[in-house]
């Protein structure tokens, strides 16, 4: 249901507030790229800093500016259950195509605990949900026996984004779940070694960045067309890396900002990036072909 390159959406602000225009513009440069879908207001959109009526607002746009030409997974997952199912419905309302739904952050839920929660979402919704695994910034994996008891009890979790950097895992979740559960990978350097071991596609930082890129390596692997796909993956892994070289998206948003498509402002406790990692990454940009 959600295969191809789905863009993990910046949210631009300026001002202080969500900058709307530069936000279409950043969509419609996607829809020309080609790639399959947005997600807006994930981690890569600052969800953590936005109210809650920005993050409704900022998917309403979403849902308005892609119009149908590409499909919204938007981020309405949250470390309270109950907020998470008021974003879920809002976003059901709005007209996404579906809901991106991360594990529990800070509160380190049980396994049980997190069963519970994304169950008690799914019967909220009618939305098609694709869970979000990201140990690193959660605390908590999803496990691959949580993952398949959900898929067997609620028919509406279809997929998983897996950030937890494991190929190994990557094949446990397909040898668990089958071939229809769609598993994306949550790290552009990991997208091809996901894919060699079954992932379907990508949830993209770097496809704010270069968007026609990352959705043709997708697309050619996934069309039996490794070596394309490898090139593009050797070229570009470089900026795969360094989109990485703080926490993110300080250094998307700070390439997309020297690109000339957004504003470099963040919201505390996010802050520009160090000058040093800065050049670095203006550098592999050059080298890259993305600046010149």
């Amino acid at each position: 249901m959600f295969k191809g390159t789905y863009t993990a959406l910046v949210t631009p602000f300026r001002n202080g507030a969500v900058d709307e225009a530069a936000f279409e513009r950043l969509i419609r440069l996607q829809i020309k790229a080609g790639v399959d879908g947005i997600v807006p207001v994930g981690t890569t959109g600052e969800s953590p800093t936005v109210d809650c009526q920005e993050h409704i607002r900022i998917i309403e746009l979403a849902v308005k500016h892609s119009n149908g030409k590409i499909k919204v997974l938007a981020g309405t997952g949250a470390n309270a259950t109950a907020e998470a199912i008021h974003l879920t419905q809002a976003a059901q309302k709005a007209g996404v195509d579906g809901s991106l739904q991360v594990a529990p952050y800070y509160n380190k839920p049980t396994q049980e605990g997190l069963y519970q929660h994304f169950s008690a979402i799914a019967r909220e919704t009618r939305l098609p949900i694709v869970l979000y695994s990201v140990p690193s910034r959660c605390g908590v994996e999803i496990g691959v026996e949580t993952v398949r008891r959900l898929a067997r009890d609620c028919k509406n979790i279809v997929g998983i984004k897996e950030s937890g950097g494991s190929c190994d895992r990557v094949s446990q979740l397909r040898a668990a779940l089958g071939p229809k559960f769609t598993i994306l990978s949550g790290d552009d350097s990991l997208t091809l070694p996901f894919l060699a071991v079954g992932a379907q596609g990508v949830i993209s930082v770097a496809s704010n960045v270069i968007p026609r890129e990352v959705a043709q390596m997708v697309k050619s692997f996934l069309a039996g067309k490794t070596a394309p796909a490898m090139r593009l993956h050797q070229k570009f892994y470089p900026l795969f890396k360094d989109l990485f070289i703080e926490s993110n998206p300080g250094p998307v948003k700070a390439a997309l900002a020297m690109m000339g498509l957004v504003q470099e402002e963040y919201r505390l406790p996010l802050a520009p990036m160090n000058p040093k990692n800065r050049e670095t990454l203006r550098t592999t940009m050059k080298l890259c072909g993305v600046l010149k």
